[in-house]
Order: C-alpha cells, then sequence, then structure tokens
C-alpha cells in the first residue's frame, strides 16, 4: 500500500503475532485466576502492579533508546520477555509467581513501547501519521482476533483447561521474536555522547517537554485515570449471563471490529483531524460504559461490543499520531515513553479504584463514575488547538 514500507510491515507482523499470544490468554485470564482463588479485588491489584511496571520502565528505556540512537535491541528483547512469561504464569499459581509471571510481560512491553512507536512514527510523514499507526493497530488488533478464536476451539474441544492454554500461547510469542531479527536500525550514530537518565526520567522529560505536549498529555491522563482494565468489561458480560464461550466470543467480536476500524479511521483522521477523531472516540466510550451501568439485556451487550470496538480504533492509535506530531523528532521515543509510562501509572490506579468501588458499591457505580468522568475529558479537549501536519524541527 502507498507509503507503508517495509519496516512498518515487519512491525506490523511482529505485534500481530504477539497480540496473538497474549489475546489467547486474556478474555480467559480473570476466569483463570478466580479458579486459582484470586478475589475481584486482587484481580485489580494484579492488573494495576503489571500496569505500574510497565509504566515504570516506558520512560526510561525509551529515553534510552533515544540517546543510544538504537531502536531495534529494545524491540527484540521486549516481545522476547513478554514472550517467556506465557508459560511461566501456568507452572506455578502461587500468587506471589503469578505477580512475577504477569509483570514480566509488562515490562517486555515497557522496554519496547518506546522504541517501536519511535520506529512507526520515523516511517511516516506527519500527513500519514494516522495511517501508518492505524495500520499497526490493525493487524495488532488482527491478533486479538486470532488468539481468542484459537483459545475458543481449544476450550471447545477442553473444557476449562485454562493451563494449556499459556503453553500453546507461547508458539506465536516465538514467532514474534523470530519476525523482530527482520528489523534493521537506520542512520546508526556510533560513539554517540553519553547522556546520563535515570529510572524515572519521566519526570525530567515532563518539565523540559512542549507545553502542548504537556496540556495533551494532561487531558490523556486524566482520561487514563478512570479508564481501568477490560478485564470488568469482561466480568460485567459474565454477571449478565455469559458463558465462558460467549465471553471469548464477545471479546473477538470486540477486536474484529477494532482491527477493521482502526487503518480507515487512521486514514479519515490524517484528512479530518487527529483531535476530532479522538473526541469522538471519547465519546464512544462513555456511551459503552453508560450502557454498561444501564444494561440488563445480555444480548445487547453485543452491540456495546461493537461501539467498544470504534472507539479504540479511534484513539489508541491516533493519540499517538497525535503526540508525535507535536514533539521534536529527537525526542519521540521518550515522548510517547513518557506518556505511556504515566498512562500506565494511571491505570494501576483506574483499575485498583474500580475493583474497589466495584466491590464496595457495585458495577453500576463504578460505569457511571468512568462515564462521567470522560464527558469532562471530552469537554476539556474541545479547549485544545488542533494539531497541525507540521512535526517541530530538531
Amino acid at each position: 500500500m502507498k507509503n507503508i514500507t517495509r519496516t512498518v510491515w515487519v512491525l506490523s507482523v511482529v505485534s500481530l503475532f504477539t497480540d496473538t499470544a497474549s489475546e489467547m490468554l486474556y478474555p480467559i485470564m480473570p476466569i483463570y485466576l478466580k479458579t486459582i482463588g484470586f478475589s475481584i479485588v486482587l484481580i485489580g491489584i494484579l492488573e494495576g502492579i503489571a500496569e505500574a511496571t510497565a509504566g515504570l520502565s516506558k520512560s526510561y528505556f525509551g529515553q534510552l533508546s533515544d540517546t543510544s540512537g538504537r531502536r531495534v535491541p529494545f524491540v527484540q528483547i521486549g516481545y522476547a520477555l513478554s514472550s517467556i512469561s506465557k508459560p511461566m504464569m501456568a507452572i506455578f499459581t502461587f500468587p506471589l509467581w503469578i505477580f512475577f509471571s504477569r509483570t514480566i510481560d509488562r515490562f517486555g512491553k515497557g522496554i519496547r513501547t518506546g522504541a517501536r512507536d519511535a520506529i512507526l512514527s520515523d516511517e511516516a510523514t506527519p500527513e500519514t501519521k494516522g495511517k501508518v499507526f492505524g495500520l499497526h493497530r490493525s493487524m495488532d488488533t488482527l491478533g486479538a482476533v486470532i488468539g481468542p478464536s484459537l483459545a475458543l476451539i481449544y476450550l471447545y474441544f477442553n473444557p476449562q483447561d485454562y493451563k494449556t492454554l499459556f503453553f500453546i500461547a507461547f508458539i506465536p510469542g516465538v514467532l514474534a521474536v523470530l519476525s523482530s531479527f527482520y528489523l534493521k536500525d537506520k542512520n546508526v550514530i556510533e560513539n554517540k555522547p553519553k547522556v546520563k537518565i535515570n529510572f524515572f526520567s519521566l519526570v525530567q522529560y515532563w518539565k523540559q517537554s512542549p507545553e502542548a505536549y504537556r496540556k495533551l498529555v494532561i487531558g490523556l491522563l486524566v482520561f487514563a485515570l478512570f479508564n481501568s482494565s477490560d478485564v470488568f468489561l469482561l466480568l460485567q458480560a459474565k454477571q449478565s449471563g455469559f458463558d465462558d464461550t460467549m465471553i471469548i466470543g464477545v471479546y473477538i467480536f470486540y477486536n474484529l471490529i477494532y482491527a477493521l476500524f482502526a487503518f480507515p479511521i487512521g486514514i479519515i483522521a490524517d484528512n479530518v483531524g487527529l483531535k476530532t477523531i479522538f473526541i469522538i472516540g471519547l465519546l464512544l466510550f462513555a456511551t459503552v460504559y453508560f450502557g454498561m451501568a444501564l444494561n440488563t439485556n445480555p444480548y445487547f451487550f453485543i452491540g456495546l461490543f461493537f461501539l467498544y470496538g470504534v472507539y479504540a480504533s479511534a484513539t489508541e492509535g491516533i493519540s499517538k499520531a497525535w503526540i508525535s506530531n507535536i514533539i521534536n523528532k529527537k525526542d519521540t521515543a521518550t515522548a510517547i515513553g513518557t506518556f505511556s509510562g504515566l498512562q500506565s501509572l494511571c491505570a494501576m490506579l483506574a483499575s485498583s479504584l474500580t475493583g474497589l468501588i466495584w466491590f464496595s458499591f457495585g458495577a453500576t457505580t463504578a460505569f457511571v463514575l468512568t462515564a462521567t468522568m470522560t464527558l469532562i475529558v471530552v469537554a476539556y479537549f474541545f479547549t485544545l488547538p488542533k494539531p497541525t501536519n507540521e512535526t517541530p524541527k530538531t
């Protein structure tokens, strides 16, 4: 396709394999955790800690990638760690081991995120950022269709045999790592002057980042603070009468919609504006969460998960494309890594908070609060100027 380079395709295939492995487990994860003794509160804390680990590492490794001038090693190591974490969760079921295994997975994500997104940004022009990031999200999410589909087929013939799936998921994880060796760093500058960075480099970059970046990220982080793990959406569907097969089926459906819409929405965003599409996505998100709070018909969840797929298509890749267009090119991995890191810290709080609110006041209160705060964030984004199709010079 026009404007899509070989590197973008390779990264997209790597993400497809990785997401096939991860998403094969994601819809059954809360069910599996409950079978080995995890409560809803403990599930929320587990997801929160895992995301916090990814968060604290994303900014550091993003800045390390920028200062070293290398991208590919971070991508390869990050995907390798996520791959080996899959079978680890099935070997032992002690809570501390589960926490450790899940943390290894997220640590791998933290290592690779900034470098990977910087590669995507470098392979695009400011006018094609939505298209490039959209294609990557489509391919990544296609794995989230294939993975749960394989899980559904396996569980159909082997009901409740969750552990074996963790070993099966290791296979596409290995394929992802092997595919990453087709990536090559471009324009590597040898013997670059060393720049001292620390593990909390996200604070350092935040202080020196452009004002437009800080304003945008503030809005994104407030939203992230109330955007808890999708696990809670699946649990709500489960409590409304869905069995294990239906849970996986609706999750596959959501990801299929996400995969189908991400690329065309990215193209539309390049033409009508990243901000416009992003706000539309947030409005869809609020609609879904109000629907989750008020709905009593299990079949109505299908429509809600359709809207949820469109929301994801209109926000996840778009937000990174927006960020990459308002910061200096030399700081791309640091800027996206810092945002992703702070976002993960907010996700830690969001998942833990949602778990506690759900436990104390019920699911309806948790979903209504999230939807209401999202509308407040939408109002904030209306005050921000539209991003221009011009990346600041280095």
